[in-house]
C-alpha cells in the first residue's frame, strides 16, 4: 500500500532527459528544482527521482513545513 507521500509524489510532473555532460538520463521534478536524480535507464532514473520526492515529502510533514502546490 502507497504512503500518503508517495501518492502525492506520483501527482508531481517528471521529466527525464539525456545528458550529454553526464553520459545519463538526469530526471527532475517541476515541483522541486534543486532535485534531479541520474541514472544510465531512463526508468530507474523516474523511480529514483519519484523516491527521492517521497522522501523529502516525508520530510517536509515531520517538520511542519509546506509542500509545494500540485
Amino acid at each position: 500500500m502507497a504512503t500518503p507521500e508517495q501518492t502525492q509524489a506520483a501527482r508531481y510532473r517528471y521529466s527525464v532527459r539525456w545528458s550529454p555532460a553526464d553520459g545519463e538520463f538526469v530526471a527532475s521534478v517541476a515541483q522541486f528544482p534543486s532535485l534531479s536524480w541520474l541514472d544510465s535507464d531512463r526508468f530507474r532514473a523516474r523511480a529514483g527521482i519519484r523516491r527521492l520526492v517521497s522522501a523529502v515529502l516525508l520530510d517536509l510533514a515531520e517538520s511542519g513545513e509546506p509542500v509545494p502546490r500540485l
